[in-house]
C-alpha cells in the first residue's frame, strides 16, 4: 500500500472572448514549469470556495473583476504533481470588467481553442482541451 498524497485543489478560469478565444498565460522565468502556458488561476486558500478563489486569483493575476454568477463550472482534471495529486477545476468566463494585463505572468495569448493543442502546456491542462473545443 502507498502512502496517501496530499491533494493541491487549483481553480482555473477559461476566459472566452467576444470571438470564441480564449485566454493563457506563461509561466514565468524561476516558477515550476516555467515557459508553459496555462489557464490562469491559483490556490484555493483556507476558508474560501472555489469560486472566491478564482475571483481573488483573476483579480491578482490579471487585475480584471469577475462576478461569481459570470462562472460556470465546466470540468476537472487528476493528475500526480510531484508529491502530490493535484485537482484542478476549470470554469468558463464569458463577462469580465477591465482588460487583462500580466501582472505575474511572462506573457498572455489570446488563442482559439484548436490552438492549445499546438502549446507547451502543464500535463494537467492538456485533458481539458479537447472539452473545451467541444463547449466553445
Amino acid at each position: 500500500m502507498t502512502a496517501a498524497r496530499k491533494t493541491l485543489i487549483v481553480v482555473a478560469a477559461a476566459l472566452v472572448d467576444r470571438d470564441g478565444r480564449l485566454l493563457v498565460q506563461q509561466r514565468p522565468e524561476g516558477k515550476p514549469m516555467a515557459g508553459l502556458w496555462e489557464f490562469p488561476g491559483g490556490k484555493i486558500e483556507p476558508g474560501e470556495t472555489p469560486e472566491q478563489a478564482l475571483i481573488r486569483e483573476l483579480a491578482e493575476e490579471l487585475a480584471i473583476d469577475v462576478d461569481h454568477a459570470c462562472l460556470a463550472p465546466a470540468c476537472f482534471a487528476s493528475d500526480r504533481l510531484d508529491d502530490k495529486h493535484l485537482l484542478l477545476l476549470l470554469f468558463v468566463c464569458r463577462k469580465w470588467g477591465g482588460t487583462p494585463i500580466a501582472r505575474h505572468a511572462s506573457a498572455l495569448r489570446w488563442v482559439r481553442p484548436v490552438e492549445l493543442h499546438g502549446l507547451d502546456m502543464p500535463p494537467a491542462d492538456k485533458p481539458l482541451i479537447g472539452l473545451l473545443e467541444a463547449l466553445i
